[in-house]
C-alpha cells in the first residue's frame, strides 16, 4: 500500500512534464521486473527510440488498480480473467498475448512423494496440515493459487494453523517458505532467479493447470489526457515484433530461459 501511494504521488507531480521528459510508464507484475527481464528489454527500446520506460513493479491486482486510475500507459500482468474484465469495462484499448511460462509448487526437499496431479498434491497438503505459505497480495500468482485450491473445494483460511497468508512479494514469500520448509506456489521465472532455496525443491510442475500466460494492454487514454499513448503503442508494437520475440526468448538466468514469446 505504501508503494502504491508513493507512486500515485510521483505520478501527480510528474505528469505535467511527461511530454518534455519523453517517457512511458508500465505497471507490471513483479516477476518481469524481479527477474531482470524488463530492465534488459527496455534498454534496447530506449536506445532505438530515445524513449525512457519507467516500470512500477506490483502484484497483478495492484497493477490493474494503478492502470484503472489512468496513471500508466501500459499494463503487463498475468491473470487472464482480470485482464478481460479490465478490457470489457473500457479501461484498455487493446490486449495481446505476449509470452508465457508456468507456475510450480515448491516444497521441502524431504518430500519424496511423486506428484501425479496438482489436485492430489494440494489434498495431501491440506489433509496433513503441512505448512503452506501464500503470497496473499492479490497478485497473479495469488489469484492462480486460489483457483487451484478451488479444484479441491477449499477456501483457505488465513487464520488456520497450517496456511499462512503473508501479503508479500514472490521473493519474500519464497524466503519465508525456505526458512520453515513449507510449501508455496511460485512462477517458474522467479523460482529460477531466486537463490536462497537450499531447503526447497519443485514438487509439482509441467501440468496444464499451472500454465501462466502474460498479457500486455494499452491503457485507454480517455482515463487521463496526459497519457503518452503514441509512444506506448510504439513500445507494444515493438515488443510483439520479431525484435521483441528475440529479446524475450534469448533472456536467460542461470542458463535457463524464463519466458517464452507467444504473440501471434
Amino acid at each position: 500500500m505504501i508503494k502504491y501511494l508513493f507512486f500515485i504521488f510521483f505520478v501527480i507531480i510528474n505528469f505535467n512534464v511527461k511530454a518534455e521528459n519523453n517517457y512511458i510508464s508500465i505497471a507490471s507484475t513483479t516477476s518481469t521486473h524481479d527477474t531482470g527481464l524488463l530492465k534488459y528489454i527496455n534498454k534496447f527500446f530506449t536506445n532505438e527510440f530515445n524513449i525512457n520506460v519507467k516500470v512500477l513493479s506490483l502484484g497483478t491486482g495492484q497493477a490493474i488498480r494503478i492502470a484503472k486510475d489512468g496513471n500508466v500507459e501500459i499494463l503487463l500482468v498475468h491473470h487472464l480473467p482480470s485482464e478481460l474484465e479490465f478490457m470489457n469495462n473500457g479501461y484498455g484499448i487493446i490486449r495481446y498475448d505476449l509470452m508465457y511460462n508456468d507456475f510450480v509448487l515448491v516444497g521441502p526437499k524431504e518430500d519424496n512423494n511423486k506428484c501425479k496431479s496438482i489436485k492430489e498434491k494440494l489434498e495431501e497438503i491440506a489433509d496433513n496440515k503441512f505448512q503452506f505459505i501464500s503470497r496473499g497480495d492479490d497478485s497473479g500468482t495469488h489469484k492462480k493459487e486460489l483457483e487451484l485450491w478451488k479444484l479441491i473445494n477449499i477456501v483457505p483460511n488465513s487464520n488456520s494453523e497450517w496456511y499462512l497468508s503473508v501479503g508479500q512479494s514472490m521473493g519474500q514469500t519464497l524466503l519465508m517458505t525456505n526458512n520453515i520448509k513449507a510449501y508455496s506456489i511460485s512462477d517458474r521465472s522467479t523460482w529460477i532467479s531466486f537463490n536462497k532455496k537450499e531447503n526447497l525443491k519443485i514438487v509439482c510442475q509441467n501440468l496444464p493447470p499451472l500454465f501462466n500466460q502474460y498479457g500486455i494492454i494499452l491503457v485507454n487514454n480517455n482515463l487521463n489526457d496526459n497519457l503518452n499513448t503514441e509512444d506506448a503503442n510504439k513500445y507494444i508494437n515493438w515488443l510483439i515484433s520479431d525484435k521483441g520475440k528475440e529479446l524475450i526468448n534469448n533472456y536467460k538466468v542461470n542458463g535457463k530461459q524464463l519466458f517464452f514469446f507467444n504473440y501471434n
